[in-house]
């Protein structure tokens, strides 16, 4: 097996008659991995918050442009700059350079062939990426199809760590953003519509029997208890609908949810909340004329300043029907 590490002293890329010696596994191994994986962690994470964010909403939309811009810059890096200046920022860091196989500066069309072609290496198992270990001119399949050689070289006079150093700092600051933003965006905003629709569910449908039930007797508390459960927008509508009946003539009016749902239409917030609820009740104390009712409506729940949930509206979808006892 041809030994992974070469001690022949580097050469310089612009001097053809100097002999320029093959760079080792590990070189090439750590100039891709600070090459690839600081974008990669960036690409990953957006690409998972931008799959949880909302399809129709402009925080997906941040995450897609995030990984966008992540994107172009890898491909800068690996495309553009070997061309331009013959390196990229791992194989600066590392004094390796990706040239022909007679030693000639590379293209863009050869240098973006050879990154594509890398995805063989890693269909066949990651073994494309392993093959230099053995292979008498420690070539990838890559290299094999693009007809380059990796090379040891000096490196450039500037500090590559510093310049590294700031890469990974930054990618590493940029992830944990995106995670705080999907958190605070997306996370937290869904934790509190499930919070929402949980105590809407929960709570609902008592809040709507304490606001249309009242007894004959009791109905000054009755109505008073009913109007503290409605938003201020509501609460005049329902004190006009409380004096018709008094006009009328009170008597003892009892409600309960038999069933109810959550709507999903329009879309649950941390504040607003819809219900459709089926209702049944009696109307009257009297035995033999007791009127049993049956109706269906939708309410409208607002979260108040204090944290509690009233009514900002009721509508009422089947009229209640009413049967006498015994008929």
């Amino acid at each position: 097996m041809t030994a992974v590490f070469d001690t022949t002293p580097t050469a310089s890329a612009d001097d053809p008659t100097t002999p320029m010696p093959l760079a080792s596994w590990p070189a090439r191994a750590g100039a891709i991995t600070v090459d690839i994986l600081p974008g990669l962690g960036v690409i990953v994470t957006t690409a998972l918050l931008a799959l949880t964010a909302p399809a129709d909403g402009w925080v997906r939309w941040m995450f897609i442009v995030a990984l966008a811009v992540t994107f172009f810059l890898m491909a800068a890096n690996r495309l553009v700059l070997p061309v331009a200046t013959g390196w990229t920022l791992g194989r600066a860091l590392f004094g390796i350079a990706v040239r022909r196989a007679d030693g000639r500066p590379v293209g863009v069309l050869r240098v973006t062939g050879r990154e594509l072609a890398h995805l063989l290496d890693t269909l066949a198992v990651f073994v494309g990426w392993l093959w230099p270990l053995w292979d008498r001119r420690r070539r990838t399949f890559a290299d094999l199809l693009a007809g380059t050689e990796v090379y040891r070289v000096e490196r450039p006079q500037r500090d590559m760590r510093r310049a590294v150093a700031t890469v990974l700092v930054a990618a590493a600051v940029a992830s944990v953003a995106a995670v705080g933003l999907g958190y605070a965006l997306v996370y937290r905003h869904e934790r509190a519509v499930d919070t929402a629709r949980e105590q809407v569910a929960a709570q609902g449908p008592r809040i709507v029997e304490q606001m249309l039930s009242y007894g004959a007797d009791t109905i000054v508390d009755d109505f008073a208890r009913a109007q503290a459960l409605t938003t201020d927008g509501y609460r005049p509508q329902l004190i006009s609908q409380q004096q018709a009946v008094q006009q009328a003539g009170a008597t003892t009016n009892e409600y309960w949810a038999v069933n109810s749902a959550v709507l999903t239409d329009p879309p649950v917030t941390p504040d607003r909340v819809s219900m459709l609820l089926a209702m049944q009740g009696q109307r009257g104390t009297d035995p033999n004329d007791v009127k049993f009712i049956t109706a269906t409506v939708r309410v409208d729940f607002e979260k108040s300043a204090d944290g509690q949930w009233r009514v900002a509206n009721l509508t009422v979808l089947k009229k209640p029907q009413m049967n006498v006892a015994g008929r």
